[in-house]
């Protein structure tokens, strides 16, 4: 299965991109979680076996599972010219701006490492203990202590749903709000320009170069014409607005319609997937915090331009009269406990993952959450979740969907 196809929030998923948790996140250090964009340390072992049964479900389930390392290591293999210069932009990118440590850094990494444990060391990030002699290169590498890391590790990567977006067979290569977590999306990058599986097949509406912030985690297919985006702490108005302009001149693009849902700039809303999320046919869950004040913009093409109006009328109405169903269901995270609610969607109880109509993976320690969705009928696959939700995502944020069967 090449390409992407993704038209859909909830036809059966069959092909679907995941990192496993690295040794990146061995380098989270309790003076740096705010920086890197974490509140608390998982615990490896643990995040890797949870992990591991989350792939194991989707396998189970008809889904093919492939990992970022594995599609970046197959680039490098196919092509071995790319790897200096994506080392010299992984090197730029991660702040080392002298030419003598570029290249001690690059010299250090094509000696010590090849194939995919090259990959993994760039995700892992690099300490100034393990290059050996180096203390005498400048002032600042004698004062330095020896555990400091001379490039930051990636530990936001295993929540494979931000550094770019499937939206029908074109890809967002996204521009990442904070800086900790934007050299991930240079992997999106040369995945879909160089692999066999996307090169010339997939084309970029949007690119990391651009100067507005957006996140997969706030895009939503609602169908192959309307697409949600989120207007959030890490997706920008300017950002939606260019998206929406590309896709309409791409004449390959079937998106007609975006609406861009305003939700409240905190992490604990972070994206607009964790606080709503499709799990069947007009079927949502999402989070009652958001159910209050709801302002929502749609804009379509007019002309050569874009034409912005706020739409009214409740989430339910919306809803229906941009996907075209005569009923919609919303059913809240946390029911109508509100100190429930507040909890679950904390620990992500609105970020579902469909794998098909009605059958959705959410994370075990939902349990208030999933009670509620069996009672609707849906059917409710439970995945371990101690040490994968301290990253603050669920389901949903690990997973990039690359083939959907299309909707009939």
């Amino acid at each position: 299965m090449k390409g992407i196809c993704v038209t859909s929030e909830i036809a059966p998923l069959k092909k679907v991109l995941l990192h496993r948790p690295g040794r990146e996140l061995l380098n989270l250090v309790p003076n740096r979680l705010p920086e890197l964009l974490f509140d608390d340390i998982p615990y490896l072992k643990t995040a890797q076996a949870e992990h591991d049964a989350f792939a194991k479900i989707l396998r189970e389930n008809g889904v093919e599972v492939v990992y970022l390392e594995d599609l970046m290591n197959e680039v490098f293999e196919a092509n071995p010219e790319l790897i200096d210069p994506f080392l010299s932009q992984w090197l730029e990118e991660g702040n080392i701006k002298t030419e003598k440590w570029r290249q001690i850094l690059k010299d250090y990494l094509r000696s010590n490492f090849s194939g995919k444990d090259l990959v993994l060391k760039t995700m892992e990030g690099v300490t100034l203990k393990e290059m050996g002699e180096v203390k005498a290169y400048s002032l600042q590498d004698r004062i330095a202590p020896a555990d400091d890391l001379v490039v930051d590790p990636m530990p936001n990567l295993y929540f494979q749903r931000d550094p770019f977006a499937s939206v029908g067979r074109n890809a967002l290569v996204n521009k990442m709000r904070y800086p900790i977590r934007r050299r991930e999306t240079i992997y999106a990058d040369y995945i879909l320009r160089f692999h066999p599986d996307f090169a010339g097949i997939v084309r970029q509406l949007y690119n990391r170069t651009r100067h507005a912030s957006i996140e997969g985690g706030d895009i939503l297919n609602l169908n192959e014409h309307v697409l949600a985006i989120g207007i959030s702490e890490r997706t920008s108005p300017d950002a939606i607005e260019a998206t929406a302009r590309q896709m309409f001149q791409d004449d390959i693009c079937q998106i007609d319609t975006v609406l861009a849902f305003k939700i409240p700039p905190t992490r604990a809303f972070m994206h607009l997937d964790t606080v709503f999320t499709q799990i069947d046919r007009n079927v949502y869950v999402v989070h009652p915090g958001i159910l209050g004040p709801l302002t929502i913009y749609e804009i379509k093409e007019s002309g050569t331009g874009v034409k912005i109006k706020e739409v009214k009328g409740t989430l339910e109405n919306i809803l229906k009269r941009y996907t075209g169903a005569d009923q919609v269901k919303l059913i809240r995270c946390g029911g109508d406990d509100m100190i429930a609610s507040r909890r679950e969607q904390w620990n992500d109880g609105s970020n579902t993952l469909a794998i098909a109509p009605g059958k959705v993976i959410v994370y075990d320690r939902n349990e208030v959450t999933n009670e509620i969705l069996r009672s609707e009928g849906i059917e409710v696959l439970e995945m371990p979740s101690s040490e994968l939700s301290r990253g603050r995502g669920g389901p949903r944020c690990m997973s990039m969907p690359l083939i959907r069967e299309q909707e009939k």
